[in-house]
């Protein structure tokens, strides 16, 4: 998702046209999809080899110009749409207004905000610092030194690279204040603008210089999202079956690819043989520490909450700004089950206690989805309430997790892919 969302936006900006193979399509992907086009970028669906969906041509948008129509911007709950694109809207002649879901106005959203008009760009947000507000573009943006507060999320900072080529004068982003949350998906977001040939110097900690240029277009497959491999990684560790996810990158700056390094801590072996993870629950699930999990930590609370020791996770006070607040809401579904978790401030901490079966709520939060079913695997009676909040990120997910809970507990292993 992360990839896809990023590539889309660069191929809205690029210097001719992209093709971008084996998406992610989800409603994060759609809801970028359609707000770029109304931006005035032509993405059409062609054939294509995925397993879940056509390839995209991007015909990019053309900056600097404009009908001066109103524009109206539905982000849903997806952190890269309501962050992402506002900056390029500024590019555009005309007003876009942006709003999503109910919870999307209470995501934090200041930083951009004030970014935008530290950058020139008119934003009308009645005050709120949040959604709905509208950006005026007039079609140039000047750029040069801009100072921002990217603490809350990182997607602050891969919003303003990711336009800032197109800028008149480039961007010298800096950062201050407290340490920026989950830095892997900044660096991913620099090694994509490099691949298409944006000259990006991130050599002075909390600096990011991006030199004015054209964005090179661009053919690219993306990769599968490992972030959405985790509950099916996670099956394994709870059963002690098998599970096996193809087409698993060697490089990659995603930041599922820590599950290598997360599974093994907790008993489970995890083996790369060529494009093939295969990961192998042990006995018994091992707690510790885990620290900067990101959007990796609900399934890690998961597999925690099923441990035979305690646990303490660090580096994820920023999650209380996603989807839901998801410490809270870990904290509140594991509780209900008969689980023994806290929050910290920066964090949770997970004992171990007998799991009973209840209502899993979800709070409309994917992640929270699929760390309700991973517990389910292990105790009997739980529902998970709302399985369809997972078409966030994967559609697919209740008929995939379908196939790899038929075959938990048989003595073959599972055989789970995991596509998307």
């Amino acid at each position: 998702k992360s990839l896809t969302n990023r590539y889309l936006v660069l191929a809205a900006l690029a210097d001719g046209p992209s093709t971008i193979r084996r998406p992610l399509h989800s409603r994060d992907s759609a809801l970028m999809v359609a707000a770029l086009r109304d931006l005035g970028a032509v993405i059409d669906e062609i054939p294509g080899d995925g397993d879940f969906g056509p390839d995209l041509h991007v015909s990019p948008l053309r900056t600097g110009t404009g009908d001066g129509r109103a524009r109206a911007v539905d982000c849903g709950l997806a952190g890269t749409v309501m962050r992402f694109v506002p900056p390029l809207a500024g590019l555009v002649e005309g007003t876009t207004t942006f709003d999503g879901d109910p919870h999307a106005r209470r995501r934090p959203m200041g930083s951009i905000i004030a970014a935008l008009r530290g950058l020139g760009i008119a934003v009308d947000d009645d005050g709120a610092d949040s959604l709905p507000f509208a950006v005026q573009g007039n079609g140039t943006v000047r750029g040069g030194h801009l100072v921002i507060d990217a603490s809350a999320s990182s997607q602050f900072v891969s919003a303003l690279l990711l336009v800032g080529a197109r800028f008149a004068d480039g961007l010298h982003l800096e950062h201050v204040g407290k340490p920026v949350p989950s830095l892997d998906h900044v660096r991913m977001t620099v090694e994509t603008l490099r691949s298409v040939g944006v000259s990006v110097d991130d050599t002075v900690p909390n600096h990011w210089r991006v030199s004015p240029g054209p964005i090179r277009a661009f053919d690219v497959a993306v990769e599968p999202d490992l972030s959405n491999a985790g509950p099916f990684l996670a099956a394994a560790v709870v059963t002690g079956g098998t599970v096996r996810v193809r087409n698993w990158p060697r490089g990659t700056t995603q930041v599922g690819d820590a599950w290598r390094r997360i599974l093994p801590l907790m008993g489970a072996e995890a083996e790369l043989d060529g494009d093939v993870l295969t990961v192998t629950g042990g006995a018994a699930i091992s707690g510790g520490v885990f620290a900067d999990t990101s959007e990796l930590a609900p399934t890690v609370a998961a597999l925690c909450a099923l441990a035979d020791s305690p646990s303490t996770l660090t580096g994820i006070a920023h999650l209380r700004g996603h989807e839901t607040d998801r410490l809270a809401a870990l904290v509140a579904e594991i509780n209900g089950l008969g689980g023994d978790a806290e929050e910290t401030g920066d964090g949770l901490v997970i004992r171990p206690a007998p799991l009973h079966g209840g209502v899993f709520r979800t709070y409309d939060d994917h992640r929270m989805a699929t760390a309700g079913a991973i517990i389910g695997l292990a105790v009997d009676g739980v529902e998970v309430e709302n399985i369809g909040t997972t078409a966030k990120t994967l559609p697919e997910f209740p008929d995939l997790w379908a196939v790899v809970a038929g075959t938990a507990g048989s003595p073959d292993p599972t055989d789970a892919v995991a596509r998307a």
